[in-house]
């Protein structure tokens, strides 16, 4: 088997072959709409501050909603989430793109809108993290399927940029919306044509705050789910919001455009998409943690030399390292989650874990325009930098008692001697074994 299929062995599933195709259409329009509606606020109001609000608006509700919104997806079901949820962004892009195109458009109706897509995004994303599972036949394959997930994240975080500050220059923000809605058609497609070996039934009976109850004790009552949300949580809370202050970045640091802009989300794409092949490749969950901590490092040097330059070129470069980092701490982190818990808890943790990435974000936001108005943008996101390394220096002193948690889940579900009988020399067991 060469390097390519195997790194890419979980499109052998049917359904998750079609999930791959339809939401990696999708998410190009995503982004599409990402880069343009920043550069639309930052367009009307030349405020930092103003897009911290704006990220703001569009993420709490998944602060809010996202623990309930993991009852719910193991209640009702992942697929019957899924397809809602993408019929109503569907909506919500057609609205931004009816008021854009009709010039009528200011901020606070991208606040209303921003918003409601963070609450259909509160149930959207856990029940999408929750339903990898159900689209790969063999569980072996469980991994790579998450890393190809990332893989397609930042393919289109690379494609969906470059049309967004093309159809920006050419044509206004509005276009990149309604295209953005028509991208919801395949996703919506690809999950009616799936066929899944048996429909998941509502769980019911018992009062929501119980099963939520059980969530949260289930989740930060075990140090290694903990840990990770932790870590995840912090790194989105301080690092992650360099991309709500990209295009002031852009514009009045790095004196460029949407052209400039645009490059510098384009090459954060080219390292998250570097970053997901590397997962891809992996033949095993094992060694993970360490990634884990060394990823989040990495994205914090790469946010604090992003901070200090005062070039495109080396910037864009900068952007590569950052995107690697981020999303290779991210992939592994929802790898190892996705590996080691319950099933039953499947759509609870993976609420959390929706909560830790884009439910903390929108203080983050809040915080990084409040902190960009006193420190001036170069300086937020240095401090982001810096909050990174020592999240991932405390993740990395915690791994010994870590591992040694992890290891009967690994030995229970066969992994480790699946893995052993597949190593060519016990020194590479060794190091891989400690997770």
């Amino acid at each position: 088997m060469t390097a390519l299929p195997f790194a890419a062995r979980a499109l052998s599933h049917r359904n998750y072959r079609l999930f791959f195709a339809g939401q990696g259409l999708s998410l190009v329009g995503t982004w599409i709409t990402r880069v343009a509606t920043s550069w639309l606020v930052y367009r009307l109001t030349g405020s930092a501050a103003a897009l911290g609000l704006v990220g703001f608006a569009g993420q709490i509700p998944t602060f809010v909603l996202a623990p309930f919104a993991g009852v719910w997806v193991d209640r009702w079901g992942r697929y019957r989430v899924l397809v809602v949820t993408q019929i109503l962004s569907m909506l919500q892009s057609f609205a931004l793109a009816g008021l854009a195109l009709a010039g009528v458009i200011d901020v606070a109706h991208v606040l209303v809108l921003s918003a409601l897509q963070g609450v259909i995004n509160a149930f959207d994303t856990p029940a999408r993290q929750a339903f990898v599972v159900d689209l790969v036949e063999d569980r072996a394959d469980l991994a790579n399927a998450i890393a190809l997930n990332s893989s397609m994240v930042n393919g289109a975080r690379l494609v969906g940029p470059s049309v967004a500050c093309v159809l920006v220059a050419l044509a206004g923000e509005g276009w990149c919306f309604l295209l953005d809605g028509f991208s919801y058609v395949a996703v919506i497609a690809s999950l009616l044509m799936m066929r899944l070996a048996r429909a998941e039934r509502p769980r019911g009976g018992r009062p929501i705050f119980a099963e939520l109850a059980d969530g949260v004790r289930y989740a930060f009552g075990f140090a290694p789910i903990r840990s990770i949300l932790l870590l995840l949580a912090l790194i989105s809370l301080m690092g992650m919001p360099y991309t709500v202050l990209m295009p002031v970045m852009a514009a009045d640091v790095l004196r460029g455009g949407p052209r400039t802009l645009g490059f510098l989300m384009g090459a954060t794409g080219v390292g998250a998409l570097g970053g997901a092949i590397y997962l891809a490749s992996r033949p095993s969950v094992l060694g993970l943690g360490r990634v884990i901590a060394s990823a989040a490092a990495l994205f914090g040097c790469g946010l604090i030399a992003f901070s200090l330059s005062r070039s495109i070129a080396l910037s864009m470069a900068l952007m590569v390292v950052t995107g690697a980092g981020f999303v290779v701490q991210l992939a592994s982190s929802n790898t190892i989650l996705q590996t080691i818990l319950r099933e039953d808890m499947r759509g609870r943790v993976m609420a959390f874990y929706t909560m830790a990435f884009m439910g903390t974000a929108p203080f983050g936001s809040l915080l990084a325009g409040a902190l960009a108005t006193r420190i001036g943008v170069p300086g937020t996101i240095l401090l982001g930098g810096f909050a990174c390394i020592a999240g991932g220096a405390a993740f990395a002193r915690q791994l010994p008692r870590l591992r040694v948690l992890v290891r009967p889940i690994y030995v229970e579900r066969g992994i480790l001697p699946e893995i052993a009988a597949g190593l060519s020399n016990a020194a590479e067991l060794g190091d891989g074994s400690e997770r």
